[in-house]
C-alpha cells in the first residue's frame, strides 16, 4: 500500500517540478537561497496529489469492479446498511491491494527503487512506474470500449498512441467503462438467485392470502441463511479476484 501511493506520487509531482536529479528530501521545508517561487509550486503539486490520489485509484486498478459487485450483493440480499459502508470498502480496497501487488511491485522495482537510489532520473521513473499500470489496464479493457475511445479521439484530431502503447487519456475512461460493465455483469449474476428467492416467497405469501405481510421480511432470514450456506463470499470474492487477466 505505501509502495503504490510512492510511486502514484512520483508519477504526478516530478512532471510539475522542476527537473532535479535527486529526490527532494525538503519538500516541506521553506527554501532560504530565494527560490519561493519553486518551493511554492512543489508543495502545491505534493498537496494535489495527495488530494486526486483516491481517483487514481479509482482510474487505474481493479477497485470498481469489486465495489460495485459488493454493493450489490448487499442490495439484492436486502441489507441496506450490513455490513457496513467502511467494510465494504475497506475489504474492497484490501483484495484491490491483493490484485495489483504483481503491477505495484512492478512498477516499485523498475521505476520507484532506481529513482530513490538516483540511478535513473524522474522521466524516466514515470515512463517505468505508469508503464506496469497500462499493461494491467490493456488487459482487463474490452476492445469495444477501446475502439469507442479511439474513434473518439481521431474525431477531435487528437493523438491516441500505438497499437501497442495506447495514450493515457484513452486508456484510461476505455478501462474505468469496462470496469464498471463487468461489475454490473457480476452483480446480476449475484442478485439474480435472491431474486429468485424473493418471487417463490411472495408467489407462498400471496397464495396464504397475507396480503399486508411485506414478502421481503420474510425471504430475508433465507437469503442470508442461503448465503451462508454455499459459503458466498468466499465464491464471490474468489470468482472476482480469477476474473482479472
Amino acid at each position: 500500500m505505501i509502495r503504490f501511493f510512492t510511486a502514484v506520487c512520483i508519477v504526478l509531482l516530478f512532471p510539475a517540478v522542476a527537473a532535479a536529479q535527486q529526490l527532494p528530501t525538503n519538500i516541506l521545508n521553506v527554501p532560504v537561497d530565494g527560490s519561493a517561487a519553486a518551493w511554492i509550486i512543489r508543495t502545491f503539486g505534493l498537496l494535489t496529489v495527495l488530494s486526486i490520489a483516491p481517483g487514481i485509484l479509482i482510474m487505474v486498478t481493479s477497485f470498481p469492479r469489486f465495489i460495485i459487485a459488493f454493493s450489490i450483493l448487499r442490495s439484492g440480499i436486502g441489507l441496506s446498511t450490513t455490513p457496513s459502508n467502511m467494510i465494504m470498502l475497506s475489504l474492497a480496497l484490501f483484495m484491490t491491494f491483493y490484485v495489483m501487488a504483481p503491477t505495484i511491485d512492478k512498477a516499485w522495482q523498475e521505476g520507484a527503487q532506481p529513482l530513490l537510489d538516483n540511478r535513473i532520473t524522474e522521466a524516466e521513473a514515470v515512463v517505468r512506474i505508469a508503464e506496469p499500470f497500462r499493461t494491467f489496464m490493456s488487459a482487463n479493457t474490452r476492445d469495444k470500449d477501446l475502439k469507442l475511445f479511439v474513434d473518439l479521439a481521431r474525431e477531435r484530431n487528437q493523438s491516441v498512441g500505438t497499437p501497442d502503447k495506447i495514450d493515457y487519456r484513452v486508456l484510461i475512461p476505455a478501462f474505468m467503462i469496462s470496469e464498471i460493465r463487468r461489475g454490473f455483469e457480476i452483480g446480476f449474476l449475484i442478485i439474480l438467485p435472491f431474486l429468485v428467492i424473493d418471487l417463490i416467497v411472495a408467489t407462498i405469501t400471496m397464495a396464504m392470502g397475507m396480503m399486508m405481510l411485506p414478502p421481503t421480511s420474510i425471504s430475508l432470514p433465507f437469503k442470508i441463511l442461503f448465503f451462508v450456506l454455499i459459503d458466498g463470499w468466499n465464491l464471490l470474492v474468489g470468482s472476482l479476484v480469477r476474473s482479472f487477466s
